[in-house]
């Protein structure tokens, strides 16, 4: 009877716990090997495609992981030479008892997770480094390699918790299927590992080098998206005492930033009141024409989008008033016009931000232009028109709608909204239908913890699934000017089609009721102008065309205006058709000539 090729000895146990299930399923039947890998591909292509979902499930996965670790540690120490390895019996000891924390605490927490991952990668690179100091082999300076990957790696997961939930996922999820298809083949046709231990370790050493290179580089990418983010400086800190009312100056400071041509920029830090009447503290960015005699009209600005976090406030930066951000800013100076842009409370200044909030944001516009008049050496007239965008478009319109009764010292003679996110309903109702498009996951984050943050009734959990909550998190401290915000966009689009950021029926309770009582819906003492691009890819036209015939069916006196192919920000830009319409319409208040509403005429 013949007899084929003896079986090769069983390997030695692993020195990694990246290769404790291959050492333990090593001796098995072809069947079974089969079977697991089988089992294996699937949970694989689990875990890889559906990250957010499988969430839970990984926390289990990993600390699993690391109990199988700290058995095939502590064999090793069993049966092998070198039972008085103090660096084994620690090793073994660190992974059992990170296996039992994963199991009973943080892999059963996903706000946990990411930060148990990142300790993970980092002890374990470091005792892959103690392994080498101590004996310096060929083979443990693969795993010294691997270490310093995983060091890499870890302070990655701690520095971008919510990248890291979507990227672990997809490292486990990616590893745990090509071992199953390992094992799949190994059982099917019987083939073993080959015998060439060093042809075997050079790919090792390769594929090591493959890993620590991609961890220097994401390391790299890392540093480059966070540099250069903004830094709050003196200015912004909260006195020791606020006045009682709202519209007061509190200080001024220089603005450094780039203005158009002939004109000066002054920071300004001033008290306003948020939805509950509470006086807050805000700041924004007064420009004036420069050697242009007052008094002059004062243009008050609600800035669009650029996040919820402090420093995010747009007088921090270069670019609070650009050409292709506000209408007519190249035309200020020749216009004679003065112009103050609110940064909004909990921007800049200390508190919480009032996002597509109307009455924070609409009181915080108005007051800034209250305090823009209280600035040495700067004189302004009476008159006021409110302009804004995006979101500031619905800032402007709040802004508008209180004026008679919010700040009466003030002239406003009409309000312009530029693409307005006039109804956060709707608005929430259209991403939630298309929650893969391009920024959506931003605007979720903002809206859910700005009002997770502003009203005491409502909870992140109230509107978002638990899985969701890092990720929200974390993209609400995020500036849309900032490298990082690339993170939160590619994370919101890989579980776009995973599980929703909102969870089902959520719009239909309190967090519903409270986005529709941020509709403005006026009435209006000074005329109004709407105007919006037909092509805009962040607020759908048809809103805008439903909140404007609403309006005109409540008789106010608006101008709308479409402008086909324009997109959400190219109608701003200088010597665009809206830029000159603004222009002209705001030239028209400030002369109070008749408006010119436009709504059809009822038959």
């Amino acid at each position: 009877m013949t007899t084929g090729p003896a079986d090769p000895a069983p390997p030695s146990p692993p020195r990694s716990r990246f290769r404790a299930v291959p050492w333990l399923v090593s001796g098995g039947p072809r069947w079974a090997l089969a079977a697991l890998g089988a089992v294996l591909i699937v949970l694989g292509l689990f875990l890889f495609l559906r990250p957010l979902t499988a969430v839970g499930f990984l926390g289990i996965y990993l600390a699993v992981s690391c109990l199988l670790s700290g058995l095939a540690e502590l064999a090793e120490c069993r049966d092998g030479p070198d039972d008085t390895d103090r660096i084994r019996v620690a090793t073994g000891a660190w992974w059992l008892l990170a296996g039992l924390a994963g199991l009973v605490w943080w892999g059963r927490d996903i706000d946990l997770f990411a930060s148990a991952a990142g300790v993970v990668l980092l002890v374990s690179g470091v005792l892959g480094l103690l392994r080498f100091a101590r004996s310096r082999t060929w083979a443990l300076a693969v795993g010294a390699l691997l270490g310093l990957a995983e060091i890499l790696f870890g302070v990655l997961a701690l520095t971008w918790p919510d990248a890291t939930l979507i990227v672990v996922g997809v490292l486990f999820g990616g590893r745990t299927a090509v071992f199953g298809l390992s094992l799949v083949v190994r059982g099917l046709l019987g083939t073993r590992p080959r015998r060439h231990g060093r042809l075997r370790t050079a790919g090792r050493a390769a594929l090591a080098t493959v890993v620590l290179a991609a961890a220097v580089g994401t390391t790299w990418i890392s540093h480059t998206l966070r540099d250069g983010a903004p830094v709050l400086d003196g200015f912004y800190d909260t006195p020791a005492a606020l006045p009682d009312e709202p519209g007061m100056l509190i200080r001024t400071a220089p603005y450094d930033g780039d203005l158009p041509p002939g004109m000066k920029g002054t920071r300004i830090y001033y008290t306003t009141t948020n939805a509950d009447g509470e006086v807050v503290p805000s700041t924004g960015v007064l420009a004036v024409p420069e050697g242009v005699a007052g008094p002059l009209p004062l243009v008050t600005w609600a800035h669009g989008t650029v996040g919820i976090a402090r420093a995010c406030a747009p007088s921090i930066g270069p670019d609070v008033l650009t050409s292709d951000q506000e209408p007519g800013a190249d035309r200020l100076a020749e216009l004679g016009w003065a112009f103050v842009s609110s940064d909004y409370p909990g921007m800049g200044a200390e508190g919480a931000t009032p996002y597509l909030i109307g009455q924070g944001e609409g009181r915080s516009v108005l007051d800034a232009a209250r305090a823009a008049r209280q600035v040495d050496d700067v004189e302004l007239d009476g008159r006021t028109v409110v302009w804004g965008h995006s979101q500031g478009g619905h800032g402007a319109l709040w802004a508008g709608q209180l004026a008679p009764s919010y700040a009466p010292d003030l002239d406003v003679v009409g309000t312009a909204a530029l693409s307005p996110a006039s109804n956060p309903r709707a608005i929430a109702d259209r991403v939630l239908a298309d929650p893969g498009a391009l920024g959506a996951s931003l605007g979720i984050a903002f809206v859910t913890q700005a009002y997770a943050d502003y009203y005491a009734d409502l909870t992140v959990a109230d509107a978002a699934p638990r899985s969701a909550w890092t990720l929200i998190r974390e993209a609400a401290t995020r500036c849309t000017g900032e490298g990082g915000t690339l993170v939160t966009v590619l994370t919101g689009l890989s579980v776009a089609r995973d599980t929703p950021l909102v969870r089902p029926g959520a719009l239909d309770g309190r967090f519903g009721q409270r986005l529709e009582e941020n509709i403005p819906t006026g009435p209006w003492a000074a005329p109004l102008f709407v105007g919006q691009g037909e092509k805009d890819e962040v607020i759908a036209f048809r809103i805008n065309q439903d909140y404007v015939a609403d309006l005109c069916a409540r008789g106010t006196d608006v101008e709308f205006h479409g402008y086909p192919g324009g997109t959400h920000m190219s109608v701003l830009k200088a010597g665009s058709a809206l830029d000159d319409d603004v222009v002209a319409w705001t030239e028209d208040r400030l002369a109070r000539r008749p408006s010119r509403p436009n709504c059809p005429t009822t038959q």
